[in-house]
């Protein structure tokens, strides 16, 4: 089964429940799910690149590029900014980070130091906060800090998706 592209992807962000604490569980187990995704990936898979798209390493790199991001958008909205940081669409910062030269465990342990201080940020939140909201500049919505970790989570989501299927297809070329 193919998976959408990120960019074509249309999001809903209606929701009045509060949810948020079944987001911080995802968000919290992405890098114990990566772990476990990488069992059995050997560097020469880790590193494959079938059709110029990135390899596992590369997304595992991309969401350690991606959390300062979220971090900075939780801050925004929490200072009252109107906006939300924007982001580079092109992914520069993937393309040009050469994860490709570092070890699985070495980007799992950054992506898992990065995580934990957004976990560290999210734990001081108060209820009223959760529903506090800025403008996403791409989307042109708003979106509540709520929103912002279902959107994280489902970018969490995306990447070990193609990690497994990138992991299936390398296992099997």
């Amino acid at each position: 089964m193919k998976q959408i592209k990120w960019f074509d992807r249309k999001f809903d962000f209606s929701t009045q429940q509060n949810i948020f604490p079944g987001i911080i569980e995802r968000l919290e187990g992405t890098p114990l799910r990566l772990l476990e995704k990488i069992k059995g990936v050997s560097a020469e898979k880790a590193v494959w690149k079938p059709d110029g798209k990135w390899s596992i390493a590369e997304n595992i790199g991309h969401l350690s590029d991606l959390e300062p991001l979220w971090q900075a958008r939780a801050h925004d909205i929490l200072a009252g900014k109107k906006e939300l940081t924007p982001t580079d669409l092109a992914n520069t910062k993937t393309d040009l980070a050469n994860h490709n030269l570092k070890s699985l465990p070495q980007l799992i342990a950054e992506f898992t130091a990065l995580r934990t201080e957004t976990m560290s940020l999210l734990s001081g939140l108060q209820e009223e906060d959760v529903f506090r909201s800025a403008l996403h500049p791409r989307l042109q919505t708003p979106m509540r800090i709520l929103d912002l970790f279902i959107f994280t989570a489902d970018h969490d989501d995306h990447h070990l998706a193609q990690i497994t299927a990138l992991k299936k297809e390398g296992f099997m070329s």
